[in-house]
């Protein structure tokens, strides 16, 4: 609980789309931290882009000033060191973020509950800190479809990055509910709708 409102993590694979359940929430009144949005918004930072530029050179940079993406990512993804200090670079500066927003949303009367949509919400250790954590799932065959599309991805990559993470089955296992996201919105919106009365239905500790 923050200020009396329950926190409610977002799980779930590569691709299962996370985000989007975790806007059906925002429509019913929750406030939505997206943690891919603070770590943009980290990258965006001065000190951020001259410690990447110290670490590997002007190449992190494009033209315009701005990361590159794809080199963090050529260079973080295949070398634990160097994936552990990025983490301890950027983590602070989310943390710090994600309770600014919390903050603003405490005394909203119009604010529900508050929904963490991070990707590594287990491996960063957020999960203990959540009220309820919601499990998204999705078939390997229809995530990987969308991010071939999204992003280009094929199986090779999808499994690789995968492996870098917890197993989705320990994920599921010690998830408090779970929302089976496929091409059926309303199916999932039903879903989301069941689990965040429960939520809200739980005594307050």
């Amino acid at each position: 609980m923050f200020e009396g409102k329950p926190i409610i993590g977002i799980a779930g694979g590569i691709g299962s789309g996370k985000s989007i359940i975790a806007a059906m929430f925002g429509q019913m009144g929750c406030w939505v931290i997206d943690s891919d949005e603070l770590v943009r918004q980290a990258y965006l930072r001065d000190e951020v882009k001259q410690q990447l530029r110290s670490w590997w050179g002007e190449q992190i940079l494009q033209p315009d000033g701005r990361v590159d993406y794809q080199a963090v990512a050529e260079r973080v993804f295949p070398d634990p060191i160097q994936r552990q200090r990025l983490e301890h670079l950027l983590h602070p500066l989310v943390n710090e973020a994600r309770q600014r927003l919390m903050a603003q949303g405490a005394y909203n009367q119009q604010v529900a509950a508050f929904i963490w949509d991070t990707p590594l919400l287990f491996e960063a250790g957020l999960s203990t800190q959540c009220d309820a954590v919601v499990f998204v799932e999705a078939p390997r065959e229809l995530r990987l479809q969308r991010l071939s599309r999204q992003r280009g991805w094929n199986l090779e990559e999808l499994l690789r990055r995968e492996n870098l993470q917890w197993p989705l089955d320990k994920k599921r296992e010690i998830s408090d509910y779970v929302v089976v996201n496929t091409a059926d919105a309303e199916f999932a919106r039903g879903q989301v709708v069941q689990v965040l009365s429960r939520v809200l239905a739980r005594p307050s500790p």
